[in-house]
């Protein structure tokens, strides 16, 4: 892995509780290192990709926002890490992302958006996380995901539970829900 740059750790009180907090710089991305004191020999971990629209501004189109906020509750309340990785629109951009957008408005689901603009279904890679899980010399964990993609992609790291993330589905998401379910193999 090239050069990756290392902020110093900052404290971070939010509505879920104080964390610590660590950015990553790799290349023109910056991520994000979200954790507590209390970092146990096999803590609870969140990769969370990127969701401007979920994250900051709240949209039910997608669960990435909902997602984010039971991440960080469980976490503040029995310890752990969340990886902010910044791969906005599953790594299309958030130019392309809106493109996207503009097509499953027009009826195209969220893997045939992509298809059409060019890009995979998940243009997502990982190798950064692994990098951050190493920093802070996590060998194991218990990862809170319901996507497959992201427990392959820590094959190096021993995964000792898979603590899953429900959220309840609402009217502009319930398709979204099924496509990740039917089409990307997520455990919902």
């Amino acid at each position: 892995m090239k050069h990756i740059e290392i902020s110093q750790i900052a404290t971070l009180p939010t509505k879920h509780g104080t964390f610590k907090i660590q950015a990553f710089k790799e290349h023109e991305k910056e991520h994000l290192a979200i954790f507590t004191d209390d970092l146990s020999d096999a803590p609870i971990v969140r990769v969370h990709s990127e969701c401007l629209t979920g994250d900051a501004i709240g949209s039910i189109k997608c669960d990435c926002g909902e997602q984010l906020d039971f991440a960080l509750e469980t976490i503040g309340k029995e310890g752990g890490l969340v990886i902010y990785h910044r791969q906005e629109g599953r790594n299309i951009g958030l130019l392309n992302k809106v493109n996207a957008y503009a097509l499953q408005d027009k009826g195209f689901d969220t893997v045939a958006a992509n298809h059409q603009l060019g890009f995979k279904a998940d243009e997502r890679t990982y190798e950064i996380v692994e990098f951050i899980l190493n920093h802070f010399g996590i060998k194991k964990l218990k990862l809170l995901t319901n996507n497959p993609k992201k427990i392959e992609s820590l094959d190096k790291i021993e995964i000792i539970e898979r603590l899953p993330i429900q959220i309840t589905p609402n009217p502009h998401n319930e398709g979204y829900l099924q496509v990740k379910k039917d089409q990307l193999g997520h455990l919902l």
